[in-house]
């Protein structure tokens, strides 16, 4: 996992530099406070972004019945 701070209005941008705009996620810190930190993603809009309990559910109820698939988002180097 990689872990990385941010303020208020501070982004991070998943993708390769070299690829295709289309192809990057930016994520922005929207607001801290209260316990809570409210987050913008922008992204190409033919890339779905779910909270991960919203995705495991849609994940379960794609696969076929029985599968041992594991509920666990990928993990990518």
């Amino acid at each position: 996992m990689l872990v990385l701070s941010r303020r208020n209005s501070e982004s991070v941008v998943v993708g390769d530099p070299a690829g295709r705009a289309e192809e990057m996620l930016k994520v922005t810190v929207l607001e801290i406070g209260r316990g809570k930190v409210r987050l913008g993603f922008e992204g190409a809009n033919d890339v779905p972004v779910h909270r991960l309990e919203v995705w495991q559910r849609l994940r379960a109820s794609a696969r076929p019945e029985g599968s041992l698939t594991d509920l666990a988002p990928p993990v990518t180097q």
